[in-house]
């Protein structure tokens, strides 16, 4: 005769099975925890059987039944704790998922090395330096020999959390160093804008992964240093040990709208629709759209967008950047519209690229108009970039005093990116005391900024006020502030060559001057044969 136990772990067992087989259906999952509560598996202990439904509902990202059934679980292990964790962290919610783990603590349970780097990842989203000091003292309490994940979790928490000196000293305390633990410093260096120490490690990497390269081509990109990111891109393929992610061709796309490397984002297209799954990835097709848009090619971004069968608002929004780029603000305007009628909503960086669109089409009404719509859109933030956009726009059409009447009114502090808009809107509009008060707050909170005095130096001569440029050059003299040389690249047969308004000759690729050279000698010749013109 078979007792009521066994039956009942007979019937775990096919449970579990089942779990397996139709794991990515929701009503069959429902079905079978349904099933197990009936048959009273929870309140018998099956543990493994819990814990796997429990695991089942963290990948399905189902948070509900997730809790219903670590509450059911009679007694939890840390491998539960941990896999609710995980979700919480999955979801975007790392508040909770450290609020979890302070409950883990209220059992006989110990935390383990994975519920350790759940805390910390926790602690590194919120940049609660804090907490994830506490987490790294019980890591020393709680842990007889920390496994590399920690160390490379409290890497990353203190690289977050602004403290990237005690992120290397933690990464020169591990014994045992995997490529994960020298990416996390890498990404530490990248996050601080510390891009020569990033350099330095990378070159020191006996080992790298896809995630390295592409750490330190996004540290290239976000450190204004395009050309060497489209470098190290080619340096990656060269060596072709491992393939790029989406999040690198992103990147890569990137630097090349910064420098309007046409050719080469072309060719990164080609590598999209060549590699399997590329061709539909939301992300990669949103970076075609802004390097196509960016480069000059308006038409075949286009084109992309709407050959994309799924938008997200990020598909939208660069459309939207690339109409304002070409001034074409009020189809901008129009594929804003479209938008909101599709469904998406509009978040920040939406509004503030339509905005962008009105200030450089001079749509100062559309402007106004939109501007209210985000100050009353609770689902959005009115950030310092759009009280900034609005500001550039009034300055260009020359309503200087509702700009700085803006500028009074905003709820936080301008920065020196506002008061240079007005500072140039006040050039262009040749009024020297806006320009001059401008000028001072912009330097108050930036003070070798150059771009300032120049500006300033411009209206002054255009003026003919003399002793006044004598004042701005002695000024910067003063303080050893040089004017930042202009940075060209040109693409020449899928070659970037880089120079700066400095560069000597012999740096400079040779056919430049030749062609240079060639336009000079017909500037004379048409000189020479049309005197009257002179």
């Amino acid at each position: 005769m078979i007792h009521k136990s066994e039956k009942l772990v007979v019937k775990a067992t096919t449970l579990k099975r089942l779990l397996d087989k139709c794991i990515s259906h929701e009503y069959l999952i429902k079905q079978i925890h349904a099933q197990s509560i009936t048959c009273n598996l929870f309140t018998q202990s099956h543990q493994s059987f819990a814990c796997k439904l429990l695991n089942v509902y963290t990948k399905l990202n189902k948070p509900f039944y997730a809790h219903k059934v670590f509450d059911q679980i009679v007694q939890p292990d840390i491998v539960s704790w941990t896999c609710l964790l995980s979700l919480h962290l999955q979801l975007q919610e790392p508040t909770k998922a450290f609020s979890l783990f302070a409950r883990l603590f209220s059992t006989p349970m110990k935390p383990d090395s994975h519920s350790i780097v759940a805390a910390l990842s926790a602690c590194a989203r919120t940049q609660d330096l804090i907490s994830g000091k506490t987490v790294h003292a019980m890591a020393y309490r709680f842990l007889d020999r920390a496994a590399p994940i920690v160390g490379n979790a409290l890497i990353d928490m203190y690289s977050r959390t602004e403290r990237i000196l005690l992120a290397i000293r933690v990464f020169d305390s591990m014994d045992v160093k995997d490529v994960a633990t020298w990416t996390s410093l890498l990404n530490g260096f990248v996050v601080a804008r510390e891009i020569e120490s990033a350099w330095k490690l990378f070159e020191e990497m006996d080992c790298r992964n896809a995630i390295s390269w592409t750490v330190m081509i996004v540290g290239c990109v976000r450190g204004k240093e395009p050309f060497g990111a489209l470098e190290l891109f080619k340096r990656m393929r060269k060596e072709g040990v491992d393939s790029p992610t989406s999040v690198t061709i992103v990147a890569v796309l990137s630097g090349c709208a910064d420098i309007g490397a046409l050719d080469f984002g072309r060719s990164i297209h080609g590598y999209v629709n060549k590699v399997a799954g590329f061709a539909m990835d939301v992300g990669a097709n949103n970076a075609l759209i802004d390097m196509y848009a960016k480069s000059g090619n308006l038409d075949f971004a286009m084109t992309i967008f709407k050959g994309m069968i799924k938008k997200d608002a990020f598909s939208w929004t660069s459309i939207v950047l690339g109409l304002a780029l070409h001034g074409r603000g009020r189809n901008a305007l129009e594929v804003f519209d479209e938008m909101l009628e599709s469904g998406l909503t509009a978040n920040e960086v939406t509004y503030l690229s339509v905005l962008s669109a009105c200030s450089h089409a001079g749509l100062v009404n559309e402007g106004r108009e939109l501007f209210n719509r985000l100050k009353n859109d609770t689902s959005c933030a009115t950030k310092i970039e759009h009280y900034g956009c609005m500001v550039d726009l009034l300055g260009r059409a020359g309503h200087l005093d509702e700009a700085v009447r803006l500028i009074h009114h905003m709820p936080m502090k301008p920065d020196a990116v506002i008061w240079r808009s007005l500072l140039s809107a006040s050039v262009a509009n040749r009024n020297l005391e806006l320009a001059e008060m401008a000028a001072g707050k912009a330097l108050e909170l930036e003070p070798h900024d150059d771009g300032v005095y120049v500006l300033l130096w411009n209206l002054y001569i255009s003026g003919n006020k003399l002793e006044e440029v004598s004042r701005t050059v002695k000024m910067m003299r003063d303080q050893k502030i040089k004017k930042k040389p202009g940075c060209s690249w040109i693409e020449i047969n899928g070659i970037l060559h880089e120079y700066v308004a400095e560069t000597s000759r012999q740096h400079v690729y040779d056919g430049i001057y030749r062609v240079l050279d060639t336009i000079l000698k017909q500037s004379n010749l048409d000189l020479v044969t049309n005197p009257a013109e002179m």
